[in-house]
């Protein structure tokens, strides 16, 4: 097992968006050999999340990011043919 100071140091420096924002790529990647349709309900959920995130613990950027993703999302599932 790994000491939890060794991963509060290595985490510290990030903030909640940082982490969300590495689980979207993460997700997107993951979902790019399967379909669109996956690929945009990831997106939309995503978008959702970040609307969602307190402003206390992430900057006001990852709002708008937020925002985007609501928008695109729904756009990819309905241009996606499977």
């Amino acid at each position: 097992m790994i000491p939890l100071q060794i991963v509060d140091s290595f985490l510290l420096p990030y903030n909640v968006g940082q982490a969300l924002l590495l689980g979207f790529v993460l997700t997107t990647l993951a979902t790019l050999p399967v379909s669109r349709k996956a690929m945009a309900l990831n997106t939309m959920l995503f978008g959702v999340i970040f609307l969602l995130t307190p402003q206390s613990l992430v900057p006001v950027h990852y709002l708008f990011l937020g925002i985007v993703l609501v928008v695109v999302g729904p756009l990819v599932f309905v241009t996606a043919r499977r």
